[in-house]
């Protein structure tokens, strides 16, 4: 069997990997076996030079798909996303706190920019502070 074919099978192989596994590595693995296994078509460059081909596809896969990945912090699955701008009712207003019940859930809270919500007020959450919740009353 051919170097370039075992190559290009191999990049096959590990593309259909990156199908049923999490993660995206095993892409640039195949993409550049799959080149490897194309400049062997081409030319027959032995192989250490093939193996030398394969890092340096690979390593230039990584570099771009790390060069487009998207920037700063995604406000996927952050209590952020989920929660600001969500009303809710102040259930107690104490010295220790207040504890708002935003949907079906209890959270510990903290009054925004000056604000003194009382027990039974309707309040807006305006940001998330760790577990605590940052709250605006609503006139």
């Amino acid at each position: 069997m051919d170097s370039w074919l075992i190559w290009l099978l191999s990049g096959l192989v590990l593309l259909g990997a990156e199908l049923v596994l999490p993660g995206i590595f095993l892409l640039w693995a195949g993409l550049a076996a799959i080149g490897t296994g194309l400049v062997g078509l081409a030319v027959d460059p032995g192989f250490p030079a093939s193996v030398v081909i394969f890092v340096i596809l690979l390593a230039a896969g990584v570099a771009l798909g790390l060069r487009h990945r998207p920037r700063g912090r995604t406000s996927l699955n952050t209590p952020e996303a989920g929660l600001a701008g969500r009303e809710g009712r102040v259930l107690s207003a104490d010295a220790t706190g207040l504890r708002v019940r935003i949907g079906d859930s209890d959270w510990a809270a903290r009054p925004a920019g000056g604000t003194h919500p009382t027990a039974g007020a309707l309040v807006r959450v305006e940001g998330v502070d760790g577990t605590v919740l940052v709250v605006r009353a609503l006139d």
